[in-house]
């Protein structure tokens, strides 16, 4: 039902007319109080750290032109933020799990946490796969001392906790494909997210780019364990803090039982890091507001982008985005 819900809105908010759409962005951003917009400040400096006039790509596109050329999710979840802007408005735009910066300021899902990031704008896309939260009923004293995970074993890391934990007596580890013919023997049956949470402890691996099981598990009463994060998302998982959101193991998980031990010894420990990562989440569940920020962040890109003026003005001038600085004028 989620889904359907999600591709039924989605269908009826690409059938708006534009200019209808213009105005609804504009009225919303002109609302904004100024203590709003400070409000939000810290977040949109982080998804678009680009603060300087820029040029797009010679491949990027008008909004006006914008197609289903990516998945489903991608294209309603980006048409979603820009078809309240003007439609002359140029951008570039990568689909998908991105693990590189692009050479120009570039819309996309993903990006790496260290080093300079700032060409990857961030949006909040594939939000019905990522951003999936739970009502968790079981505290953490009444769930399992052991440690689960289920996923795809394709990862180099993910082969490594089967090979060394798939038959340890706490760890309920498998993957759920069959990809590889030597590690059949690893293979168990999916394990859904209601079974997952009666664990106190809920692995989450990166696999091409973020875990999509990381903002759940958060949202739960569960504990997440996680090797260091190397990507991010919307979720700004590279603000996350080892041992205040979750438990950081190392690469090889040498230390899982070890780790496992020492918060199963010191459960106030524990559900202090699982109220944080619960209050960490709040944030994203917040509708209006994650949607708002959506379009601070197009704003912040389509005024910095150097763009033609339009050869005309608009029939309806309240209807149009406001246009193009020039380089110039930018500060």
């Amino acid at each position: 039902m989620r889904k359907i819900n999600y591709y039924l809105s989605s269908v009826m908010y690409s059938l708006v007319p534009n200019p209808i759409m213009r105005g609804y962005v504009n009225f919303r951003l002109n609302r904004l109080s100024t203590e709003q917009r400070q409000s939000l400040q810290h977040r949109l400096n982080y998804y678009h750290q680009v603060q300087s006039s820029f040029t797009t790509t010679a491949s990027a596109k008008p909004v006006s032109e914008f197609r289903k050329n990516c998945g489903s999710t991608y294209y309603y979840d980006m048409l979603k933020v820009i078809k309240g802007f003007a439609p002359h408005f140029d951008f570039d735009f990568i689909h998908g799990d991105v693990t590189e910066v692009p050479s120009s300021p570039t819309f996309v899902k993903s990006r790496p946490i260290a080093g300079n990031n700032q060409n990857s704008i961030l949006l909040k896309l594939n939000e019905i796969r990522h951003y999936r939260f739970v009502r968790d009923s079981l505290s953490f004293s009444e769930k399992s001392d052991q440690v689960v995970w289920r996923g795809s074993g394709f990862r180099p890391n993910r082969r490594l906790l089967l090979e060394h934990y798939f038959h340890h007596p706490r760890c309920n580890v498998g993957r759920t494909d069959t990809e590889d013919a030597d590690q059949l023997h690893y293979v168990l049956p999916k394990m859904s997210i209601k079974d997952q949470l009666n664990y106190k402890f809920i692995l989450s691996l990166e696999g091409k780019d973020v875990a999509t099981n990381l903002k759940w598990i958060m949202s739960s009463n569960s504990l997440v364990m996680t090797p260091k994060l190397v990507y991010e998302t919307w979720f700004m998982e590279g603000k996350l803090v080892p041992g205040v959101h979750y438990v950081e193991l190392k690469d090889d998980f040498s230390d899982l039982i070890e780790k496992m031990d020492y918060y199963l010894a010191h459960p106030q420990e524990a559900e202090q890091i699982i109220a944080n990562a619960n209050l960490w989440v709040e944030q994203f569940k917040q509708r209006d507001q994650e949607r708002l920020l959506s379009y601070l962040v197009a704003e912040r890109y389509f005024d910095l982008s150097q763009l033609p003026q339009p050869k005309s003005a608009p029939v309806w001038p309240w209807l149009w985005n406001k246009t193009k600085p020039t380089p110039e004028s930018v500060q």
